[in-house]
């Protein structure tokens, strides 16, 4: 095992519903995205492969000691080379969490700060988002230009970036149709409210 242990992120991304979002941020009410935490066994774009029962041992525990306590805080973006979450720049936290098959999966509530205010407008404007997760640990090298991460990984949190390195579940499907759909809603909104004004 290797003495140096370096920061480890990961990114994933994930999709949302469009019109949900749109209807949720419209309504004021809370916003909440299902999304793919972290992926064992596989290699990822970053050439890292996460051994499952290294991720099920640091899920569990982060489970109890953050997402059930109500602070799995994460950032908007990752900083450079910190280890704690700044609360200045939280933007979210994970609500819930669980396993299916290789995929630690989970729901993430967009909080309104100011970091989780321009994760919505982003979102609500289609970037192409992705949650990542930050760790540090140590890798050791597997051949065709992988590696894989060590028993002293220890997971940080989940951010949301816009770097995801690993294909599938963008957070921009479907951002022009359900766009167009909210602003046909509104309009119409606005045309029922001028005649029951008149009748």
């Amino acid at each position: 095992m290797s003495n140096n242990k370096n920061l480890l992120v990961e990114y994933i991304p994930f999709v949302y519903n469009q019109v949900e979002l749109n209807e949720s941020i419209h309504e004021n009410r809370t916003v909440r995205v299902p999304a793919i935490l972290q992926r064992a066994n596989q290699k990822n774009q970053n050439g890292r492969v996460y051994p499952k029962d290294i991720l099920l041992r640091e899920s569990q525990k982060y489970l109890v000691e953050f997402v059930n306590q109500h602070r799995a805080l994460g950032e908007c973006d990752h900083p450079e080379s910190r280890t704690v979450v700044n609360l200045a720049n939280v933007s979210h936290n994970v609500v819930e969490m669980h396993w299916e098959g290789d995929d630690l999966v989970g729901i993430v509530e967009i909080l309104s700060t100011p970091s989780g205010n321009i994760v919505k407008e982003l979102m609500r404007s289609g970037i192409r988002l992705g949650l990542s997760s930050r760790g540090v640990g140590s890798v050791k090298t597997l051949g065709e230009g992988a590696v894989e991460v060590e028993d002293d990984y220890s997971l940080i949190c989940f951010d949301i970036v816009s770097n995801p390195s690993t294909d599938g579940a963008f957070l921009a499907e479907g951002i022009n149709r359900s766009l167009e759909q909210n602003r046909v809603s509104r309009i119409n909104d606005l045309i029922n409210d001028f005649f029951t004004e008149l009748g």
